[in-house]
C-alpha cells in the first residue's frame, strides 16, 4: 500500500498554463524568429519604461523530465554527441525537415539536420537567437 494520495482523475489541475521565459538580448529579433518564421501566435503585449514582452501561444505545453543519462542518449540520437545544456525547447511541427530549412534561413544555427530516432520521429536541432537549443519534432506514422 502505497503512501502517496490517491489523485482524482475529475479533479481541477493545480497548474494552468506552462511559460518558458526567454530573455532575448536582441528582442526584435527573437520575436520576428519565434513569432514570424516560426509562426507561434501573438497571445499579448506588454511594455514597461525601457522595456518589452510578448507572450506567444505555443500550443499544448508540457513538461519533459529527463535524468542525464537519458539526456545524453537523446543528444546522442538526435545529434551524435552531448551538446545541450540542462534546457531544451522542443516545438512539434508537422515537418521537421521544411521548418529546420526555414528557421535556418531566418538564422538559426542547424547543429544537426532532421534524424530518425527510435521513438518514431523526424528531429532535428537548432540554436535559436536569444534562446536554448531547440529540438523540431515531426511524429512519423506507422510505416514511415
Amino acid at each position: 500500500m502505497s503512501d502517496e494520495p490517491a489523485i482524482d482523475p475529475a479533479a481541477e489541475p493545480a497548474v494552468r498554463e506552462l511559460r518558458l521565459v526567454v530573455t532575448a538580448d536582441d528582442y526584435d529579433a527573437a520575436l520576428h524568429f519565434y513569432r514570424d518564421v516560426l509562426g507561434l501566435t501573438e497571445q499579448a503585449a506588454f511594455s514597461s519604461p525601457g522595456g518589452r514582452v510578448t507572450i506567444l501561444d505555443a500550443g499544448r505545453a508540457t513538461l519533459e523530465l529527463t535524468d542525464p543519462n537519458h539526456a545524453a542518449f537523446i543528444d546522442d540520437v538526435e545529434v551524435g554527441r552531448r551538446v545541450a545544456g540542462h534546457i531544451r525547447v522542443a516545438f512539434q511541427v508537422d515537418d521537421s525537415t521544411a521548418t529546420t530549412a526555414k528557421l535556418a534561413a531566418a538564422g538559426a544555427e542547424v547543429i544537426a539536420e532532421p534524424t530518425r530516432t527510435p521513438w518514431n520521429s523526424l528531429n532535428s536541432r537548432l540554436e535559436a537567437p536569444g534562446a536554448p537549443q531547440l529540438t523540431l519534432f515531426a511524429e512519423l506514422g506507422e510505416g514511415e
